[in-house]
C-alpha cells in the first residue's frame, strides 16, 4: 500500500465512507508511534501489541460512530486512545479486547520476530518523559494540554491567548519532535 498525501482527517473521512484501504494507510502511518508509546509503559511486548491492536480497533469504532471529526493529528488522537486503554488495563490488571470483539477481530497472534521489533521500538530513543522535557516549553505545554488533559484546540488557544492555528502547529511540531526523540519512525 503506497502512502498518499492525504491528511489524517481525509483518511478517517474516507474510512467512514467505507474505504478500508484508507484506514490501512492511517494504521501504517501511526502504528510505530502507538506501539512505541505502549511498549515503553508495559513490561511485555505482547501486551503492547495487544493494546495497540485494541487502540486501533477502538479508533475504528470511533470513526464509524462519527466521533472522529476534527482529527488533524492522528498520532495525538491515537495516543489519547492508547493512554485510556493503558489506564483501563492497569485498572483491570489485564488487556481488554472489547473493541476487537465488537469488530469480530481475532485475538492478536504475534511471532518472535514481531516481538523483537516491538522491543526495539520501545527502546529506540528517550523515554517519553525525558523527550517531553527536551521540548520547548510552549510545545511541551501545548502537547500536555492536548494529549494528557485532552483539551480542545479552542480551549488551549483561549488559555494561551493565541490563535487555534498557532496551537495546532505547536502541537503538531512538538509531536513530531517528540516522536524523533523517542526513536519512532515518522
Amino acid at each position: 500500500m503506497s502512502r498518499s498525501s492525504r491528511s489524517d482527517q481525509q483518511l478517517l473521512d474516507a474510512t467512514a465512507s467505507g474505504d478500508a484501504d484508507a484506514y490501512g494507510e492511517f494504521f501504517l502511518r501511526h502504528t510505530d508511534v502507538v506501539v512505541a508509546f505502549l511498549r515503553r509503559r508495559l513490561a511485555r511486548s505482547d501486551h503492547a501489541a495487544e493494546l495497540a491492536a485494541e487502540t486501533f480497533a477502538a479508533a475504528l469504532l470511533s470513526v464509524h460512530r462519527g466521533n472522529a471529526a476534527g482529527v488533524e493529528n492522528g498520532a495525538a488522537w491515537l495516543l489519547g486512545i492508547a493512554r485510556n486503554k493503558l489506564i483501563d488495563s492497569y485498572r483491570s490488571a489485564r488487556v481488554a479486547n472489547s473493541a476487537r470483539s465488537r469488530l469480530g477481530l481475532p485475538r492478536l497472534a504475534v511471532d518472535d520476530e514481531e516481538l523483537e521489533r516491538i522491543d526495539r521500538l520501545g527502546h529506540g530513543g528517550l523515554p517519553a518523559s525525558q523527550a517531553l522535557d527536551r521540548l520547548a516549553p510552549d510545545e511541551r505545554e501545548a502537547i500536555v494540554q492536548r494529549v494528557v488533559y485532552e483539551h480542545g484546540y479552542e480551549h488551549i488557544a483561549r488559555s494561551a491567548g493565541e490563535s487555534q492555528a498557532t496551537v495546532r502547529k505547536r502541537v503538531s511540531r512538538g509531536l513530531t519532535r517528540l516522536r524523533e526523540q523517542m526513536g519512532a519512525q515518522p
